[in-house]
């Protein structure tokens, strides 16, 4: 949950890199993304579970995710399904793009313009401790669970550095 905004946002990091993309997603999808992280078992299928099932059913495979753009506040992505050696890409909105990637365990890939380094402007950092925002210089991968936690709780859309969709 972002803290400045009241909305759920879904962090990814580059693999074996620092830069960071952020996306403000909705809570049914936050839901889905977090129950799938957390292997929760529902009774019936919900829509990301259903997509799944279709995907096979069709004998298709979900190749890789693609987040491709952001336009006036909206992302934009794609789901790259290969059937019979052939390649389709099916818009998406990003976040249940990652929701369906989760369930077929497929990369998620996203455009090099979209990718930030997370930084904090040069004020007073000792207040910034204080109130417990994340500091310039932190790797979130040497955090504990409880220390990631908290420095993902106080992550502020400013905390992107020059991010601004």
């Amino acid at each position: 949950m972002d803290p400045g905004t009241q909305t759920y946002v879904i962090i990814l990091q580059e693999k074996d890199g620092p830069r960071l993309l952020p996306i403000w997603i909705g809570e049914p999808e936050a839901q889905s993304i977090v129950a799938q992280m957390h292997n929760v078992k529902r009774a019936r299928p919900l829509t990301h579970d259903l997509c799944k099932s279709i995907i096979l059913g069709m004998g298709a495979a979900l190749r890789r995710v693609q987040i491709t753009r952001v336009e006036n506040n909206t992302y934009y992505g794609e789901l790259h399904l290969e059937r019979d050696g052939a390649v389709a890409r099916i818009d998406s909105r990003p976040s249940d793009a990652i929701a369906i990637a989760l369930r077929l365990d497929a990369p998620i890939f996203a455009a090099e313009s979209l990718l930030v380094v997370a930084e904090e402007e040069d004020d007073d950092e000792s207040s910034d401790e204080a109130v417990g925002r994340p500091q310039a210089g932190i790797d979130p991968q040497e955090l504990n669970a409880e220390e990631l936690k908290r420095y993902l709780e106080h992550l502020r859309p400013e905390d992107f550095g020059k991010f601004n969709p």
